[in-house]
């Protein structure tokens, strides 16, 4: 089936179902029963949770708002000068921002996976379906709890099958636990011989490597999951770290992405929303930008481009300091009055992300190679286990580096120049953790969430926060977004019980389990 197809079929069946969702329902228990019946097929909810796994259908505001607007920001990946839509580099309140993704995921990802699981349990037909619900609902879930800690997990998206509409807030160190258990038996439970599902996505095109491909996904998901325990629980990570060496992702054609059209439902949703809410005020940040430009990094003209311009030469790039504002009672905060500020160009002279990778077609890169590799190096290099950190390192930059051929011809790389900057920057193991985890942030641009969660979990690279007046994380980065106010309404006494398991309440400086101190 073409993607086209998919994606037709697929935006049928999520009309049918937000028809149903009711604008109260903003939690994880919208009543799900349009999706139940025998005139729907399963693989729909799995074409629907993927492409929804990339944003909603809801002009991509989790996107615009949480994504781009804060952890971006957060990340220094970007920057910005406006302090209402894209406040993350400066740290400022935004309430209404922190809480779109928790509110738009239980209702555009959440329902259908979870129905996804229920509609193919205990049915043979659907064995593998099944199996890839549950990876799935684990790839869903594992952000989410990345963003805010504690979230409804065990009874979340069952209103209709429950009739518990309040669901509770599990501990994340309990969410870990499951999510391990059900990437592990759903992942060796693939089975060649049984199913092809159609509604797949990310490999239904591979034919007969299908399964097989699935397995490496689950096995490098595993991977991810486990490696978020470095600082909490370094022995339960070792010990799927060692479970799944030799079965993670091999290259960069088993990368899973969900490839965009033209069309509401089926385009890129950050450049729907980024393009569509005011894109000029939305630059690269200095950090990003200079990092390259000091590497002499061969991905930045297919990185950047200067906004006014569309100069991609690597040495006009100019990336925009984070913590500014234009004007203002305070210089310190005046971009205007900063030794680099262009001011022939203004604004537009700072460079924004290239067409080729902001564009409405472009792919999103769900699970790479790359960052498969740049996890084994980190457990070589923190354990020793799992082979040589020197070997997965370069395999990792190699990687990082030639996957930007997914955006089109216009952004490939050639393999002799991919090698030609690892000769010039190799692995030097006394600086290792650094190395690894900082090609690990260059390679997550587009990603911004996994970027900020490697970021939080290993504290590189090693970022200077910014301090501008009003900020409310005391001049610190953010570890993790605050909980929308909608649930102190609708689900108060779970909510207020997930508060009092953070230390200092439901701020952005309070830390989740596995992101300790």
């Amino acid at each position: 089936m073409t993607s086209k197809a998919i994606y037709a079929l697929a935006a049928a069946f999520l009309m049918i179902v937000l028809v149903s969702c009711k604008k109260e329902l903003l939690d994880a228990n919208t009543n799900p029963t349009a999706t139940i019946g025998s005139n729907y097929d399963p693989n729909f909810l799995l074409t629907t949770t993927q492409l929804m796994y990339t944003g909603s259908t809801d002009f991509g505001a989790e996107n615009w708002q949480t994504e781009w607007g804060e952890i971006a920001g957060f990340i220094q990946h970007v920057a910005s000068t406006n302090t209402a839509y894209y406040s993350g580099d400066k740290y400022l309140n935004s309430v209404g921002n922190f809480g779109v993704y928790f509110d738009h995921s239980y209702i555009y990802q959440v329902q259908p996976v979870v129905e996804l699981y229920q509609l193919t349990l205990n049915k043979p037909q659907y064995k593998n379906l099944h199996q890839m619900a549950r990876i799935m609902k684990a790839l869903v879930f594992e952000r989410i709890t990345d963003i805010y800690g504690d979230i409804p997990y065990f009874q979340a998206g069952l209103g209709y099958y429950t009739r518990i509409y309040a669901p509770v807030y599990d501990k994340q160190q309990d969410i870990y636990a499951d999510l391990l258990k059900e990437v592990s038996q759903a992942t060796d439970s693939l089975d060649v011989n049984a199913d092809y599902p159609t509604g797949d996505v990310f490999y239904s095109s591979f034919g007969a490597s299908q399964i097989s491909e699935w397995q490496m996904f689950g096995n490098t998901l595993l991977l991810r999951i486990a490696m978020r325990l470095t600082k909490v629980d370094p022995t339960t990570a070792q010990t799927y770290v060692n479970q799944v060496q030799g079965l993670t992702m091999a290259s960069n054609a088993d990368d899973a992405m969900v490839e965009h059209e033209l069309g509401i439902e089926t385009q890129n949703r950050d450049a729907w929303s980024i393009i569509q809410e005011d894109s000029t005020d939305l630059k690269l940040c200095s950090t990003y930008i200079d990092s390259l430009q000091y590497n002499n990094d061969p991905r930045l003209p297919f990185m950047s481009e200067i906004f006014a311009t569309g100069d991609t030469t690597s040495a006009d790039q100019l990336g925009l300091p984070p913590g500014y504002i234009i004007g203002g009672s305070n210089p310190n905060f005046d971009i205007t009055q900063t030794p680099t500020y262009p001011a022939v160009l203004g604004m537009q002279g700072y460079s924004r992300l290239n067409d080729n990778i902001l564009s409405y077609t472009a792919p999103n890169l769900i699970l790479t190679y790359a960052e498969s590799e740049f996890l084994l190096a980190d457990a070589a290099k923190r354990w020793g286990i799992g082979g040589s950190p020197a070997t997965h390192y370069e395999n990792g930059v190699l990687a990082a580096i030639t996957q930007l051929a997914a955006f089109g011809p216009a952004s490939v790389i050639s393999d002799a120049d991919a090698q030609a900057y690892y000769n010039a920057h190799p692995y030097v193991d006394s600086i290792g953790l650094s190395q690894i985890n900082t090609q690990f942030w260059l390679c997550t641009v587009m990603n911004e969430y996994e970027a900020w969660s490697n970021w939080r979990r290993t504290g590189y690279p090693a970022l200077t926060p910014t301090n501008y007046t009003g900020n409310v994380t005391a001049g610190t980065i953010p570890r993790r977004l605050e909980y929308p106010t909608s649930e102190k309404v609708t689900n108060g006494v779970n909510y207020q019980a997930a508060v009092a398991r953070l230390t200092g309440g439901d701020l952005l400086t309070s830390r989740m389990w596995w992101d300790a101190p």
